[in-house]
């Protein structure tokens, strides 16, 4: 009971920019744990009888040695931040010259693979994220949009079509103020959705819409352990033989990028697609972002209209490239 009461506090505390009755935490006076490299250990997570096991074991991938998505180059040189302390090592930026979408190989075959065996629904994707990738703000136009759709290539209304039904849906992990901590919290969710209050948002997600992919983006809304909990949720997801898309975010709420520079970190470990949202902004004027009126002491965190455009569209590309890889 006393831990899920601190829980709940650090819940309730956390930055809030999506929720319009919540009580915004000025950035200009939050107070985080200065950023530390992530380590490389195995996930020794006990099995059930046949269970994949996520590991996290590949080092940092220099974004000038990493693989084309034909997988002709191989790295020459990574990263020894991971064994260096944090007062040893600098803030990381080699995540801003990776490109805009993801370059997987074939070993999320074998997870994609797994989660067809388990019974995960090959027409499915589910998104983790805060008030950005709910439906309205983001890929529910494919589904409600006639002309948006029939203004796609070929091959993306094919995607559009296979996936028809998860695109323009409510969900308990895609909700306003979404950090990591709060998808592990069973009391996110409200008992609405279908869950209970037995099971996480990432649980009830799972079992209720049973997808073989899920697009991570989530950070704006961030906490000190952050990083501790995306882990838990992507060596959930791999083990439930669901593909997990690693996105950055637009923003640099937390002043020092690291939100972004661990997403990327995280997908070099577990060797998994990165959406690099980010750099798709990198030409537009303020980066398509702009402070909402009555918000100001929020910042710069929400997209304008081309930015959400990119949003949406980026997204569907790299779903589009994922899922085919996934599935040759």
């Amino acid at each position: 009971m006393k831990r899920r009461l601190i829980f709940s506090l650090l819940i309730c505390i956390s930055i809030t920019a999506c929720q319009s009755q919540a009580t915004p935490f000025p950035t200009s006076t939050r107070t985080e744990t200065p950023a530390r490299p992530i380590p490389t250990p195995r996930y020794d997570v006990p099995a059930a009888a046949g269970q994949v096991i996520a590991t996290a074991t590949r080092p940092m991938v220099r974004p000038e040695a990493s693989a084309t998505r034909n997988g002709t180059s191989t790295p020459t040189s990574t990263s020894t931040a991971k064994t260096q302390t944090a007062t040893e090592t600098p803030i990381s930026n080699e995540w801003m010259e990776l490109p805009v979408l993801p370059e997987p190989n074939e070993s999320i075959r074998d997870i994609y693979e797994r989660g067809q065996t388990l019974g995960n629904d090959p027409n499915a994707f589910s998104i983790f994220g805060d008030c950005q990738t709910r439906p309205a703000e983001f890929f529910g136009i494919f589904e409600t949009n006639e002309a948006v759709l029939e203004s796609l290539t070929p091959e993306l209304r094919e995607t559009v079509e296979h996936f028809n039904g998860s695109f323009n849906r409510e969900s308990p992990t895609a909700q306003d103020g979404t950090t990591p901590g709060a998808l592990l919290w069973d009391q996110w969710h409200r008992g609405e959705y279908g869950c209970t209050f037995s099971e996480t948002p990432v649980e009830c997600e799972l079992r209720i819409h049973r997808p073989s992919f899920v697009i991570i983006q989530i950070g704006t809304h961030f906490e000190s352990r952050n990083t501790e909990y995306l882990r838990k949720i992507i060596t959930q997801l791999i083990n439930a033989g669901v593909v997990p898309i690693l996105a950055t975010k637009a923003d640099n709420r937390e002043l020092d990028h690291r939100i972004n520079r661990d997403m990327a970190l995280l997908a070099d470990e577990f060797d998994l697609p990165l959406w690099n949202f980010w750099a798709a902004l990198s030409d537009l004027p303020d980066r398509g972002l702009y402070v909402m009126d009555g918000r100001e002491e929020q910042g710069a965190v929400y997209l304008n209209e081309e930015a959400t455009d990119r949003h949406r569209m980026t997204g569907l590309e790299a779903l589009d490239i994922v899922w085919r890889m996934a599935t040759p």
